[in-house]
């Protein structure tokens, strides 16, 4: 009886410190985006999403135009559709002027694209700074989008 008693006891620990360590493997599933020092635009997989020009243009991975910044740090989209501004210190406003992310030097190269409370989301080359934020709105939205389609087919 009391080989059974302590094996029900060593079970049940075993059982709890397993759980315990799958609980804290949790995957960090926040939509990220990466620009790296060619202007390339990738998710946080890794899978390529688009690139920059070398007239500051952003373009999907088959060249077409997504959006661009004018003078004036305005996000335009391809149909002429203003997005959001984008200020050189890298935060990024909405069409209705609300700040939704910022950017932070972490290096000589690379900075970190960060929400108003500071949760990051990618990182960009200090040389894209200005389309860090613009180009992280733009390709979650798209992704949003995919995923609704996904949603209303099943």
């Amino acid at each position: 009886m009391r080989k059974l008693l302590l094996f029900l006891v060593m079970l049940t620990i075993t059982t709890s410190v397993t759980v315990s360590a799958w609980g804290q493997t949790k995957k960090d599933t926040t939509f990220k985006v990466y620009i790296n020092a060619k202007g390339g635009i990738h998710n946080h997989g890794g899978t390529p999403l688009g690139y920059i020009d070398k007239d500051n243009i952003v373009r999907d991975n088959k060249g077409q135009k997504l959006y661009f910044i004018d003078g004036a740090g305005n996000v335009i989209d391809a149909n002429g559709k203003k997005m959001g501004m984008a200020r050189k210190n890298g935060a990024y406003y909405n069409i209705h002027g609300e700040n939704i992310l910022n950017t932070k030097d972490l290096d000589k190269e690379k900075c970190a694209i960060l929400d108003p409370k500071g949760h990051n989301f990618g990182t960009a080359h200090l040389n894209y700074k200005l389309h860090a934020c613009a180009a992280h709105c733009y390709f979650l939205e798209q992704q949003k989008k995919k995923d609704e389609a996904k949603k209303a087919k099943v």
